[in-house]
């Protein structure tokens, strides 16, 4: 499996057709996989803001009034806000804002960025990062006439771990997950729990290569891919009533000693 950075594409701004963009930088064949940066897909769609859209309400005041006191941060009322109107639930209020999104991603201040927005104060998350990515890869299989599959990432933390890695928010042409149960290992012994969640490997090994910070390049090509002949699967985020972890977040409260 080959995977490298495409190389040339030019600042995404408003009403830019991301699919044309990729299409005239990379030379593609069926079976590729794009991973293509949210930052991009959301510049694209006009997705930038600036603070002062955001009027505080008294729950973002009463947020950011909390963060300050348990983790000494000063937090903008307005920013706050951002975060509540970008979420479908608030798991955490303190010391950070945990959000669930409304495509159901889990992520600090809903995935709200305020890096590489030369012209606005804010770049929120794409609001369908599947429907996104349907729409880059039947673009660029009306240009070039390559079948690719799309995964639409970013960035994120992970519990129990420090550091972050790159994760799926969006895919079309592929799978979300690979599923191994039934099948054997060398011993013999049927698998019975692993379902692989692809789309969050391909979009980590991309990001490898895309990068961080001013140097980084948006988009990463992925060619030798081969999911194989396995169970597909697009369930990747866990439902609320079998995330224990959630579950027992929405019950935990921040204490200052």
């Amino acid at each position: 499996m080959d995977v490298s950075a495409v190389e040339g594409l030019p600042e995404v701004r408003p009403g830019d057709d991301v699919a044309e963009l990729v299409a005239e930088c990379a030379d593609l064949q069926d079976g590729d996989v794009l991973c293509v940066a949210s930052t991009i897909v959301s510049k694209a769609a006009g997705r930038q803001a600036d603070l002062d859209d955001f009027e505080a309400s008294d729950r973002a005041r009463d947020i950011a009034d909390r963060i300050a006191a348990v983790a000494g941060e000063e937090k903008d009322p307005r920013f706050a806000q951002a975060v509540i109107e970008e979420s479908e639930e608030i798991i955490l209020d303190a010391p950070f804002i945990l959000a669930v999104t409304h495509f159901g991603h889990i992520t600090v201040n809903a995935g709200i960025d305020r890096s590489n927005v030369p012209d606005a104060d804010l770049l929120l998350l794409p609001e369908d990062p599947t429907d996104c990515a349907e729409r880059i890869r039947a673009g660029v299989r009306e240009r070039t006439g390559a079948d690719v599959a799309v995964v639409v990432t970013d960035t994120s933390g992970r519990p129990f771990r420090l550091g972050q890695r790159g994760v799926a928010l969006g895919w079309a042409g592929i799978h979300a997950a690979r599923d191994w149960r039934g099948e054997h290992d060398r011993d013999g012994r049927e698998l019975g729990v692993t379902v692989q969640a692809v789309v969050d490997e391909l979009a980590a090994a991309g990001n490898l290569v895309t990068g961080e910070g001013d140097g980084g390049t948006p988009v990463a090509l992925i060619r030798g891919f081969e999911f194989g002949d396995h169970g597909g699967s697009d369930d990747l985020y866990r439902s609320p009533e079998k995330d224990v972890v959630r579950q027992a977040l929405r019950e935990w409260s921040h204490v200052r000693d």
